[in-house]
């Protein structure tokens, strides 16, 4: 007999599971799946019902980044066959946003590569949100690297809703995977975007070669971060990354880890990040069970669902996509 439902119970009292709870979720045999995945769906179901917000990105600079984090493949120990080029021109950063409402997005999230943003960039960042804001309504969350407080609070100033940054593991796997910054730069950028006054994203990349003890690390930091939403990405290994032959996961694996991350952050919005497609399959549907949230239109240097797609699976689940305005702006 399984505990998953006590698990729920816990989660529904803002209790957290203890370290073992969680390796019994992460261990759980596949034949108990449906069992998890309704348990971690009562959890879901009370605080947001069966809404799904959506989410739009658009890689605002591409490449050359001085890092080595070892999945990325626009990181400089990658050689992966990418686009790469410069900061977009704002007319096409707000045509992204144009683009993100008519796919019925809740928010738009302006993405660059690069250790930390330069001043240009983020004046032209934030020229280019200004105008957005003026014509589209749509949250905008940024993810621009490592911060300083005066660069966060020019965003916030220029209409910046969240900021975007990722822990990606636990502190005790981060040196594996990145050694040009640390665990700590990443929990400074998000103190930083903190004390400006905007909303938090952060989650993490399952998959890398952790084990469970570095996923359920991460789900416990997060916990102390207390973010605004979580992305929850999967590895979609790229050729030409440190990274490209770790390519083990499985749906009910992934599934797992959902609905890990819906005991450990009951209230928090949780979204299926980059690596949906390819790791989940045939299964997406079921990763709305522990997760709220979904990206449309591809990732940054991946492909992925276009929007009438994802629309499609919402309405076959039975549930709906939540947005703050009525009538999306369309597309020239």
């Amino acid at each position: 007999m399984t505990d998953f439902q006590r698990f729920a119970d816990k989660a529904l009292q803002d209790e957290s599971l203890t370290r073992d709870e969680c390796l019994s979720v992460l261990q759980s045999p596949d034949d108990h799946l449906l069992d998890l995945l309704h348990a971690a769906f009562r959890v879901r179901s009370r605080y947001f019902g069966k809404t799904v917000h959506l989410q739009m990105l658009q890689n605002a600079k591409s490449g050359a980044c001085q890092e080595d984090c070892h999945y990325c493949s626009q990181s400089a120990v990658s050689t992966a066959p990418i686009e790469r080029y410069n900061l977009l021109p704002q007319k096409q950063m707000i045509e992204g946003a144009r683009q993100a409402a008519a796919s019925k997005a809740q928010r738009y999230c302006i993405v660059i590569s690069g250790r930390s943003p330069l001043d240009r960039e983020i004046d032209e960042i934030a020229g280019a949100v200004r105008a957005i804001k003026q014509e589209v309504p749509i949250q905008i969350c940024c993810s621009l690297g490592l911060m300083n407080e005066g660069q966060a609070k020019r965003l916030k100033a220029a209409g910046v809703d969240r900021v975007n940054h990722n822990l990606n593991t636990g502190e005790a796997f981060h040196g594996s995977i990145c050694t040009t910054h640390t665990f700590q730069d990443r929990l400074a950028t998000i103190q930083n975007a903190r004390t400006a006054g905007l909303e938090i994203c952060s989650g993490g990349i399952v998959g890398m070669g952790e084990q469970d003890e570095d996923l359920i690390d991460l789900a416990m930091a997060l916990r102390e971060v207390k973010p605004d939403s979580i992305p929850l990405n999967t590895l979609h290994p790229a050729a030409g990354t440190p990274l490209e032959q770790c390519d083990h996961l499985t749906p009910q694996r992934c599934l797992k880890v959902l609905c890990l991350f819906r005991f450990l952050h009951p209230r928090t919005e949780l979204r299926v990040a980059g690596g949906r497609e390819h790791n989940l399959r045939s299964l997406q549907p079921l990763a709305l069970y522990p997760a709220d949230s979904l990206f449309v239109n591809g990732y940054l240097t991946t492909p992925g669902a276009p929007a009438p797609e994802v629309w499609g699976m919402i309405k076959d689940l039975g549930f709906t996509i939540e947005v703050d305005y009525q009538q999306p702006v369309t597309t020239s």
